[in-house]
């Protein structure tokens, strides 16, 4: 994994599980920013995923996490911004999928459904994957690339 830069924030249901895996990222040799929430008290996801889009997409991070209670409002939030291919991951099995076939630089979490554990490995699988750059994915991909600029301008 090297010294991959990842961005990382939550919502106030995903800090407890962003926390921890923080320091884990880090033992992992990431070098990690957090992006907030800061503490439990309640916000507004979109506020928080878009912050971790948009340095994905400006490419000043390689990839971005992003955790909320269930990873779903995460994830929609940051697929608002051009250039960002979130995926929702509850298992190492999606992960690495999410990387060979889609080429996914921001992974969401599930802070109310995920420990620790189940997280680190998800993550584990996430980053040490890459797109496999197989024909069929690169098609499927360049047409995610034209709907965005046919629908986003």
């Amino acid at each position: 994994m090297g010294s991959l830069r990842i961005a990382i924030a939550s919502d106030h249901a995903g800090h407890a599980l962003k926390e921890p895996l923080k320091k884990s990222l880090a033992a992992m040799g990431a070098a990690v920013t957090d992006f907030g929430a800061y503490s439990k008290e309640s916000v507004d996801y979109p506020d928080f995923g878009f912050k971790v889009a948009e340095a994905v997409a400006s490419k000043e991070f390689e990839r971005g996490i992003l955790i909320c209670g269930t990873g779903i409002g995460m994830s929609i939030a940051a697929n608002k911004v051009k250039g960002i291919r979130a995926a929702l991951c509850n298992s190492t099995e999606a992960a690495r999928l999410s990387r060979e076939h889609t080429d996914s630089n921001v992974l969401c979490l599930a802070g109310r459904f995920l420990d620790l554990g189940a997280a680190e490995e998800i993550v584990k699988a996430w980053l040490s994957t890459e797109f496999s750059g197989e024909e069929r994915h690169k098609r499927r991909l360049d047409k995610v690339r034209r709907g965005e600029e046919r629908w986003r301008g």
